[in-house]
Order: structure tokens, then C-alpha cells, then sequence
């Protein structure tokens, strides 16, 4: 079922836009191509809504946010919306700034999100808990993050990501873990931002959005291993991470996929 999700994101080619963070944008845009989607990176207010109009699915990333990006977010969102093509929002940093947060809840009122990602501390902070974000990366977390997926999924509608060592996917009914993925990914800035992408590609071809994103996370996280085992470092590692995803096959797949639907 993983494999066949991959095999129809290289068949239908989706296209998918992105309006995200300016740090990774190009990672996003390689590893989106990698997987055998289209990448679009169209941030500009005045032409974001028409680029959703012909997207296959939009990926939101407030890593580098200003309140204009925010406007062109909420443009692109609300098409997506008129369209019915999913819509992933990465929370990158909520918890660790004011403005974050609010721009946070900001999106989420106004655009029917699909998918919402994050790391414990981001998914915590959004779902009430008091907790702070180290910048953009994860503070600890004292709570069941299955228990704070899954309550914060039924209550806002959608699915929610919570990625990390074992990364977590409830729609608010269904839970899976993946425990895919290799520690050296955490060494390379950027490899959340490739994931949403990730999600993105794997949703757009996929209805089922719990078990589009455990799919993107299984095979995102299978290259990860892949990449490590031939890589000295960050940068070899990066590398390979591109060369691994792009020749996954049914056999790597199947073979090395870690996942429990609880």
C-alpha cells in the first residue's frame, strides 16, 4: 500500500506549490523533484491564489514568516480551500515567538488545513500546552504526544504530524508510528521542511490524509537510512539523501518499511 502511493506520486507528477521557508526553499524543491513531483515556489501575494488554482496540492512553511507571507498564505489557502486540494501547514517555530503563534492560529482560522506538522514542542503549543520551542527546534515535552495528536486532530478536523524520533500521524481516530529514519538527518538544516514536502506530494494523490503522510514519513525516512550508510557527514549525507530517494523501489520499501497502525 506504501509502495503503491509512491509509485502514483512518479506516475501523476503533482504539482505542488509552496509558499515556505526561504532557508530551505531549495531543498524543498529538490527533494519535492526527487519524489517525482513538480515543485512550484510562488510566494507573491498577487499571483499565490492562482497558482493554487492549478496546484495539486499547497504547503505552508511559516520557518521564515513575515505577516505579508502570511497574507499570501491565506490567499493561496483559501483557493486551495474553493478547490478541495489539500493543504499542509509545517508550524515551524510556534512556541518560541509571539508573532508565531498568533500567525499560527491566524492560518488555522482562516484556512481549512489538512495536514498540520510540527515537532512535539510545535504540535503542544498548539494544541494548548505551555511549552516553549528552542528557535525551530523541539523542547521536551512532558505528555503523551499519541494523546496530543490525536485529541488535537478530532478537535481542529484534520490530520496532524508530529515528527521526531518516532514520528506520529493521527486524523483524530487512526494513529500510526513510523520509526523510519536514520539520526543523521537531524545534522542537515532543513530535512522537516523536505518532509512537508513530502506530505504534500504524498497527499495530493492520495484521499486518505493519515495514510498519505505515513507513507511520505516511511519512505522519506527508508532514504534517510539509505543515505547514512555510504555518508562521512552532513554534507555526504545530503548528497546521497537526493540519489537514495530517487531510486526507492518496491523492494527497499516493503522490505525496510517500520510502521504500527495502533
Amino acid at each position: 500500500m506504501i509502495y503503491d502511493i509512491f509509485e502514483r506520486v512518479k506516475k501523476e507528477k503533482p504539482l505542488i506549490h509552496h509558499i515556505t521557508n526561504w532557508v530551505t526553499i531549495y531543498d524543498c524543491a529538490n527533494m519535492t523533484r526527487s519524489f517525482g513531483a513538480l515543485p512550484v515556489m510562488a510566494h507573491a501575494v498577487e499571483e499565490s491564489a492562482d497558482m493554487a488554482g492549478i496546484a495539486s496540492a499547497l504547503v505552508l512553511n511559516i520557518g521564515t514568516l513575515t505577516p505579508q507571507l502570511v497574507s499570501s498564505m491565506i490567499c493561496a489557502g483559501i483557493k486551495a480551500n474553493e478547490r478541495l486540494i489539500p493543504v499542509v501547514l509545517d508550524a515551524v517555530g510556534v512556541g518560541a515567538t509571539k508573532l508565531r503563534d498568533e500567525k499560527a492560529l491566524e492560518i488555522l482560522e482562516k484556512v481549512k488545513i489538512t495536514i498540520l506538522k510540527g515537532n512535539s514542542s510545535e504540535i503542544a503549543r498548539l494544541a494548548g500546552k505551555d511549552v516553549i520551542t528552542r528557535g525551530v527546534e523541539s523542547s521536551k515535552v512532558d505528555a503523551d504526544m499519541i494523546t496530543i495528536a490525536k485529541e488535537l486532530a478530532a478537535a481542529q478536523g484534520l490530520c496532524v504530524v508530529v515528527t521526531g524520533k518516532e514520528d506520529i500521524v493521527s486524523d483524530g481516530s487512526s494513529v500510526y508510528v513510523i520509526s523510519n529514519g536514520h539520526a543523521m538527518m537531524g545534522s542537515v538544516v532543513g530535512t522537516g521542511c523536505m518532509a512537508a514536502s513530502v506530505i504534500g506530494s504524498f497527499a495530493a494523490v492520495e484521499n486518505d490524509s493519515a495514510l498519505a503522510s505515513a507513507a511520505a514519513l516511511v519512505c522519506y525516512g527508508i532514504a534517510g537510512e539509505l543515505a547514512a550508510v555510504n555518508s562521512n557527514g552532513p554534507g555526504s549525507f545530503k548528497s546521497n539523501f537526493y540519489d537514495e530517494v530517487y531510486n526507492l523501489d518496491r523492494t527497499k520499501i516493503e522490505r525496510m518499511q517500520k510502521i504500527e497502525k495502533r
